[in-house]
């Protein structure tokens, strides 16, 4: 699950460093929003370095046009692409925003588009906690339904004993952890068997040496994990990768596409929902030699044959099941999405142009965290998916794989 943390500007700002990495090992993609106030007493860096993700700061940013305008929409993708949102320290000037509907910065204006579950772990000076003012934001806070952290008694920075204190790290985490059980997810997919390709495959040269493409896998481990979390039995055929096997879901770790092409037809009869999102090499070398080839001052030519097309077969063969292909393009994508499609006989083509730049960001698709996608599907419709992070790109992808079937079923 995906939550933005919110970190206000308190002395204590600094234990939401240690809430990261605790809201991490619990399993949560953590991505952080800071008030300028926060930046003053821990820097973005920290939070980059221990999420891996880029820390989020500014409401608009004066870099570029471009910058500028995807700073000035950021509020809209994070609150859109979280489930839960946390905001620890949450100080009384923030709650104060926050019960009263003012927006005056990224955390701000992301609190007010946000629609999922809000936890706030409050901190500040007795006296300030215990101000009547502050008191009635948090009754109304607690009137929304947000789940407070309460927080507690000991020597506060100003010298004063007494309420006001952040909770501990691990207590909020618990409390984050406790509110995301507490959501139910869909089971939309439940009774599926969705068997999903992802990755590369490496075609062996010699005995040492490869052919490969770019492929991290992200995209299909993102997929597996929200159809797992939806209810789904999982069967993901992986090729080699730098990635944890997502929860719940059954693992087949193959090397080459011939490697792949068995494993897909090993699992093809209990599927359901085929998704072909690994990124198969189309030749390698058909007799590689077992040892290193030595380097010599003589050109060495390489005799390449085409690897096995695995989601042709999978569609002369699809029968009632539904084929989902995947088409990573550097020029005419609608076009080559649809020739895809009629080729191999698929429902759906997910299509993304891999040579696209984001801001700050790797291209969209291969190793960015991030992708923007092309749905094209056999009716004609070809749906447009603004950039987003994988895992929402995922549930995108899923929910007009359903559309799609019942439509097709429908129709017969």
């Amino acid at each position: 699950m995906n939550v933005a943390l919110g970190v206000g500007g308190g002395i204590a700002a600094y234990k939401a460093a240690e809430l990261a990495r605790a809201l991490m090992e619990r399993g949560f993609t953590v991505d952080v929003v800071m008030t300028r106030a926060a930046e003053e007493f821990i820097r973005p860096l920290t939070f980059a370095a221990l999420t891996g993700r880029k820390v989020h700061t500014q409401l608009f940013s004066a870099a570029s046009a471009d910058d500028t305008l995807s700073s000035a929409i950021d509020h809209m993708r994070i609150a859109q692409e979280h489930e839960l949102m946390v905001v620890a320290p949450a100080t009384a000037d923030l709650i104060a925003k926050f019960a009263n509907g003012l927006a005056d910065d990224l955390l701000t204006t992301t609190y007010l588009a946000f629609t999922g579950i809000v936890v706030v772990a409050p901190a500040m000076n007795t006296s300030m906690w215990n101000h009547p003012a502050t008191q009635a934001n948090m009754a109304k806070l607690r009137e929304r339904g947000h789940v407070i952290v309460e927080p507690g008694e000991g020597l506060l920075a100003c010298g004063v004993i007494g309420p006001g204190r952040l909770a501990e790290p691990e207590v909020i985490a618990e409390a984050v952890l406790a509110a995301s059980r507490a959501k139910q997810p869909r089971q939309d997919l439940e009774g599926e068997t969705i068997l999903l390709t992802a990755g590369p495959t490496q075609e062996p040269i010699d005995g040492v040496r490869y052919i490969s493409n770019r492929s991290s896998g992200k995209m299909g481990y993102a997929i597996a994990e929200e159809a797992a979390a939806r209810g789904a039995r999982v069967v993901l055929i992986s090729g080699p990768v730098n990635l944890a096997p997502p929860k719940g879901v059954t693992m087949v770790a193959v090397r080459t596409a011939l490697e792949m092409r068995q494993a897909v037809m090993d699992h093809l009869n209990e599927a359901t929902i085929v998704i072909k999102a690994a990124a198969v090499a189309d030749y390698h070398v058909a007799n590689a030699p077992a040892q290193k080839v030595k380097k010599t001052a003589a050109r060495l030519s390489l005799d390449l044959e085409p690897t096995p097309d695995i989601l042709a077969e999978v569609g002369s063969k699809k029968g009632d099941r539904l084929v989902i292909g995947f088409a990573a393009e550097t020029g005419d994508l609608v076009a080559e999405a649809r020739r895809k499609l009629e080729q191999k006989n698929c429902d759906m083509i997910v299509g993304n142009v891999v040579s696209q730049p984001g801001a700050g960001e790797p291209a969209t698709g291969f190793e960015s965290d991030d992708n923007a996608v092309v749905l094209v599907t056999r009716s004609g419709e070809t749906i447009p998916v603004e950039r987003a992070s994988k895992r929402a790109i995922a549930a995108r992808i899923l929910d007009e794989a359903l559309r799609v079937r019942l439509a097709l079923h429908a129709s017969h």
